[in-house]
């Protein structure tokens, strides 16, 4: 079972009798109707896995692992040692932080492991991979990335939407990385297809210490659909 630092005004109840889908939440868990307001300490990062993108990337990379490490938060990432991914474990663990990845064993065995953060643990599939993540984090922040990290970051933002999960979701929006992805989002809202108490759902700003205070005042309505 996943748990879900949170501080509520009054006492958030929970019932987690049922039977876990196989992507890492409880589809069982059934959030109090009153408002909960995000608290986290272990933070998902999504991002690129490249190294042959512009370097001021890869140092926002760096600079988002000190930054974190520094904060007390720990890091959970997608296990690998390139691209921006190796750039923000490779600052935390240098920072003094804690860094916990997840790969499959598909990635292992083509030598994209880092073998040198707190702990790296193996999986099979990608599924698994992402539901893992799920389960270990608080909180969701994309970098700069691609379709992976569109994908992972969507994921979070669905199930925090349909209350699988009560998680912040944010996008580290650098360099104005995501502006058209923003302006795709908002223009959903204006079209009817995102509801409007959800047209906040992804939280986005330029620089990580803005997007960790949106993260932290957000607050998660109660579930209304239809």
């Amino acid at each position: 079972m996943y748990s879900i630092p949170r501080t509520c005004s009054a006492p958030c109840r929970n019932r987690r009798a049922g039977k876990r889908l196989g992507f890492g939440v409880d589809q069982s868990w059934t959030p109090s109707p009153r408002f909960c307001v995000a608290r986290f300490k272990n933070i998902a990062v999504y991002c690129g896995s490249s190294d042959h993108v512009p370097e001021p990337y890869l140092e926002l990379a760096s600079q988002v692992g000190v930054s974190l490490a520094a904060k007390g938060y720990k890091l959970v990432y997608g296990g690998g040692h390139v691209g921006l991914m190796g750039r923000v474990a490779d600052a935390a663990m240098a920072s003094g932080g804690h860094v916990t990845g997840v790969i499959t064993q598909k990635l292992l065995d083509l030598e994209l492991g880092h073998e040198g953060i707190s702990e790296l643990e193996v999986v099979d599939t990608m599924a698994e991979r992402k539901g893992r993540m799920l389960d270990l984090a608080d909180a969701f922040i994309a970098l700069p990335g691609g379709v992976g990290t569109l994908e992972e970051i969507f994921e979070a933002a669905t199930l925090t939407q349909l209350h699988y999960q009560l998680k912040p979701v944010g996008l580290l929006n650098a360099f104005g990385y995501y502006n058209h992805l923003i302006q795709f989002l908002a223009h959903s809202a204006n079209e009817s297809f995102i509801r409007p108490q959800h047209k906040d759902l992804i939280l986005a700003h330029e620089d990580l210490d803005g997007l960790l205070q949106k993260m932290g005042a957000v607050e998660f309505a109660p579930l209304k659909l239809g």
